[in-house]
């Protein structure tokens, strides 16, 4: 149960609690265990079990018992890779290092992706979120683990540094511009069923632009309409609206219009299994629709994925569950002059899943040196800007209009935005090959008829033995 206990400490040194300081303290205990398969699966389902825990019971508020089944089986083969992952791996602690920060990464590279978990985030709620512009969050899970692992061998000083980043002061960010961000809060379900939004969207605008003319840009989310209203068309007058809606395809797209027409679009390329588009469809059908009768769902389709990674004018714009993956933002924001996020968290319910989503954006601003705003059906609708700092936000479950500020990029990129994620997985893969090599060489035999540690080889050693024995036997009948 130690290795239960283990998870649960790790867990809270994530967001949303705000324990990231004491990470490599908890990396310590778990890296001088030395743990197996089974210890490695306990600490899986402590650590999944709390960091996700909003996720089952979101869906039972939302679907009764039967929707906190996806959730539990998540939560399980999660856990399950950890037991892998230290089965193999946990008694070579410098191998578990780099083999950790690999497994991030390759949760978001899955066939069903999941990139939730990084270790990174536990440096979100302090100054030293600001090394993320330069080795981004994949970074940051290596440092705390580099960290755990030298105070597991009685080196406490990278422990030390990495508590001293939460005092690190950051630089001011000056705001020269407001953008509008309308908050609806609309039932997905309702909307899903065919419920009309744009009435709710155009009375909403025209009454924050009365009482925000100064926002220059308005910001809807995600699939906030079918169509733009013509009366909210003339509400906007010169401003630029950037807005969620279906696409043909259908997609999940997120466009730019200006003067009354769009005039730049971008569908959203990483879809949410099971809720955007549903695995093994073709042989799964009836199971798909008993599960939407049972769960008082409309007959969902499938949506088709986008193929190009472009942005919108001097907006770098992408959708929910994107804002989780650090290398398609990256891709997307290197001509772009601002960073905007489109959300739905409608669909995370009860429990704290907003708060962790918008962490997560928060180090996407970092990593970029760029503002983020972030417009969310039901929140948490915000204005982020390049240090992480959440200058404005909207309450949650409720409808609001956000006055955000914002200004657009006038430097270089940060050192992140033009390398990316390769040389934090190098460095992770050579701890893990680099680990490997010495503790093989260690326990190789050395070679025959050569001289070991101890003077002679262990087949050396037995001859003489024997030649031992028998000059004392051939002595005893001498005499």
């Amino acid at each position: 149960m130690l290795a239960l206990l283990a998870g649960v400490l790790l867990a809270l040194t994530l967001p949303p609690f705000p324990l990231g300081w004491l990470l490599p303290l908890v990396l310590a205990g778990v890296l001088r265990a030395r743990m197996g398969f089974g210890s490695g699966f306990w600490l899986g389902l402590g650590f999944w079990g709390v960091h996700l825990a909003w996720l089952p019971s979101s869906f039972l508020a939302r679907f009764g018992a039967l929707g906190v089944l996806p959730g539990i089986l998540l939560i399980a083969f999660l856990a399950l890779l950890f037991g892998l992952l230290f089965g193999l791996l946990g008694r070579r602690p410098l191998a578990l290092v780099g083999a950790w920060v690999l497994l991030e990464a390759a949760l978001a590279l899955l066939p069903w992706p999941f990139p939730w978990g990084a270790l990174g985030y536990a440096a979100v709620g302090g100054g030293g979120r600001l090394l993320a512009a330069l080795v981004g969050v994949r970074g940051l899970s290596l440092l705390a683990l580099a960290a755990g692992y030298a105070l597991a061998r009685g080196r406490p000083l990278p422990a030390l540094l990495w508590a001293l980043l939460w005092l690190l002061p950051l630089p001011p960010a000056p705001a020269e511009s407001r953008a509008l961000i309308v908050q609806a809060a609309l039932d997905p379900l309702a909307k899903a069923a065919g419920e009309p939004a744009e009435t709710r969207y155009r009375r909403l605008t025209e009454a924050g632009l009365r009482q925000h003319p100064e926002a220059g840009l308005v910001v809807w989310p995600e699939t906030a309409v079918r169509y733009v209203p013509e009366e909210v068309d003339r509400a906007l007058a010169d401003r630029p609206l950037v807005y969620g809606t279906w696409g043909p395809g259908p997609k999940n797209e997120v466009r730019l219009r200006l003067q009354g027409r769009d005039v730049a679009g971008y569908a959203k390329h990483v879809l949410v299994p099971f809720g955007e588009y549903f695995p093994g469809r073709d042989w799964l059908e009836p199971l798909y629709r008993w599960v939407f009768r049972r769960f008082g769902l409309p007959e969902l389709g499938d949506l088709k994925a986008g193929r190009e990674l472009r942005s919108l004018g001097p907006y770098a714009a992408f959708v929910c569950y994107e804002a989780d993956f650090p290398e398609l933002v990256r891709r997307l924001g290197q001509d772009a002059q601002l960073l905007i996020n489109v959300s739905n968290d409608a669909w995370f319910g009860v429990g704290y899943g907003r708060r962790q989503h918008l962490a997560m954006s928060r180090m996407r601003a970092v990593e970029e040196g760029l503002w983020l705003l972030r417009a969310a059906n039901d929140g948490i609708s915000a204005a982020i800007d390049p240090y992480g700092r959440v200058v404005a936000r909207s309450d949650e479950g409720e409808p609001a209009l956000l006055l955000a500020p914002f200004a657009l990029r006038e430097g270089g990129e940060t050192l992140y935005a033009r390398l990316g994620e390769l040389p934090v997985l190098g460095a992770a893969y050579v701890l893990l090959v680099f680990s490997l090599l010495e503790s093989g060489a260690r326990s190789s035999p050395p070679p025959r008829g050569r001289a070991g540690p101890g003077g002679s080889s262990a087949a050396a050693a037995r001859r003489r033995r024997i030649a031992a024995r028998a000059r004392s036997r051939a002595g005893r009948r001498r005499g």
